[in-house]
């Protein structure tokens, strides 16, 4: 490819180009679930930018290209909750979803004993993923996360949530 890939906070000027990499990504989910219904693929923009606001956004660029995307919020009992990790099909298997996973969680222990917005110390990472997304379940695992729950959405769809203690 010859350039590398670099990260960085996403912010209201990444939206749109997320949301575009977001639809993509999940057109996946929607054909192994079987259901286009999926909040990912009918996000707004404007819903996009509103989770960018109120959370923490990190974009993964190759060149000017956005290439990957992670966001993330912490609830008041300290609890990150990290959502729609997405990597462009042609960037899967190259250690980006990783890379995006580690920002995050240094992001929001960096905010341990600061008073940033008084945010919460985080206490622990959460996220959450369908059963049958194999490759989702092989990176979260190798990261540290365990299965903490599971809730049936329907016939189709099982989330399996995942954690790990903050350091």
């Amino acid at each position: 490819m010859g350039l590398s890939v670099t990260i960085s906070a996403a912010d209201a000027a990444d939206a749109e180009h997320i949301l575009k990499l977001q639809y993509l990504c999940y057109q996946s989910e929607a054909e192994l679930y079987g259901d286009w219904s999926i909040e990912p693929l009918t996000q707004s923009l404007d819903g996009l930018r509103a989770e960018l606001a109120e959370g923490y956004g990190l974009v993964a660029r190759l060149g000017e290209e956005v290439v990957a995307s992670v966001r993330a919020g912490i609830d008041e009992d300290g609890t990150v909750r990290i959502a729609k990790l997405i990597v462009h099909p042609r960037m899967q298997r190259h250690g980006i979803g990783g890379r995006l996973l580690d920002g995050i969680e240094r992001h929001f222990a960096g905010l341990e004993g600061t008073a940033v917005r008084e945010t919460p110390s985080p206490k622990r990472f959460q996220l959450f993923t369908g059963h049958r997304s194999e490759g989702n379940l092989r990176l979260y695992r190798s990261k540290g996360y365990a299965q903490v729950a599971t809730r049936e959405l329907g016939p189709k769809l099982t989330l399996v949530t995942l954690e790990k203690a903050a350091a």
